[in-house]
């Protein structure tokens, strides 16, 4: 299998232009916030297998584990994403404590200020 020289760049871009696409749309589903937890800047490895991992303050009555799937159906990503779902509150709660928001805070990229 030959090897396609530019692939990283590709994807980034990939990445990019989906991140966009489901952050324009995240407002009008209860989204209230978006912080990516990776890096896919420029200087950021890219591979074929890199996806997104968005933390998403959503106003919700589901339970945690079932959040996810909501944005999966309404947002329909095209490339593979995990989605980290919090409400305002537990944003408020955890952002001092949980791991992935932490992580999220320090490495990754505000793409639209909680509020």
């Amino acid at each position: 299998m030959g090897m396609m020289f530019g692939f990283g760049d590709h994807r980034r871009r990939l990445l990019q232009a989906e991140l966009l696409r489901m952050a324009g749309e995240l407002p009008a589903l209860g989204g209230r916030g978006t912080l990516l937890v990776q890096d896919i800047s420029s200087s950021a490895t890219v591979l074929p297998e890199t996806g997104l991992q968005l933390v998403v303050i959503l106003d919700s009555d589901e339970p945690f584990h079932r959040r996810p799937d909501f944005l999966v159906s309404h947002l329909r990503p095209r490339v593979g994403t995990q989605f980290f779902v919090y409400t305002p509150a537990e944003f408020e709660t955890l952002r001092d404590s949980d791991p992935v928001i932490r992580f999220a805070q320090r490495h990754g990229q505000v793409i639209d200020e909680p509020s």
